[in-house]
């Protein structure tokens, strides 16, 4: 399982051989069962996760009602950022929405990891900005973009999703009921034939 996170580790940053060794050793491999929370709102995030196989979900709860903001797919962090940058208890929610496998770098070895190795801080530096980014064009698609719009930006970006994720979770995502996101898939299958 590790050979897979040096295989999708690289597409952030090529790493060296003692940085191998140190990932190897410094970073654990945890498995998640489907609908397993494994990181939960109130708690102070100590851990960036990387994901090697599975989906996870991140939501909100919002006047007890749970609200998905993103997925996270193999080959992504997630972390609960402003938590493990400002030690704050968190406001979001990760949960595992199929049997997943992570790799965990704790808050502790980061720092460690930062002083001693480059490539490994680039990887770390990468990988936030990419968050950021995934971040930001969410924002801007809810500012700019209508349901359908969003929903066929979603089917061109990430079509293995609507095979991975309950519907209801897809349309939390748009900001949609389900039987909107019902009526805006039957109209864009019917404009299509």
């Amino acid at each position: 399982m590790f050979e897979k996170f040096l295989k999708l580790i690289t597409q952030y940053s090529p790493l060296s051989d003692d940085e191998v060794d140190f990932a190897r050793t410094h970073f654990p491999i945890k498995k998640y069962e489907k609908n397993e929370l494994i990181f939960q709102e109130g708690n102070i995030a100590n851990s960036i996760y990387f994901i090697l196989e599975g989906c996870v979900r991140l939501f909100y709860n919002v006047d007890g009602k749970e609200k998905t903001a993103f997925f996270y797919t193999e080959g992504k962090f997630m972390c609960a950022n402003e938590s493990f940058l400002k030690e704050i208890p968190a406001r979001e929610n990760f949960q595992a929405l199929e049997d997943t496998t992570l790799i965990v770098i704790h808050k502790a070895i980061d720092i460690e990891m930062v002083k001693r190795f480059s490539n490994l801080e680039m990887v770390e530096r990468l990988a936030l900005i990419d968050e950021l980014i995934s971040s930001n064009r969410m924002i801007e698609s809810f500012v700019t973009k209508s349901p359908s719009e969003r929903y066929i930006d979603l089917l061109r970006t990430n079509r293995e999703l609507f095979q991975r994720v309950h519907q209801q979770y897809i349309a939390s995502y748009l900001g949609i009921s389900p039987e909107s996101l019902s009526r805006i898939r039957k109209r864009i299958a019917h404009n299509n034939l």
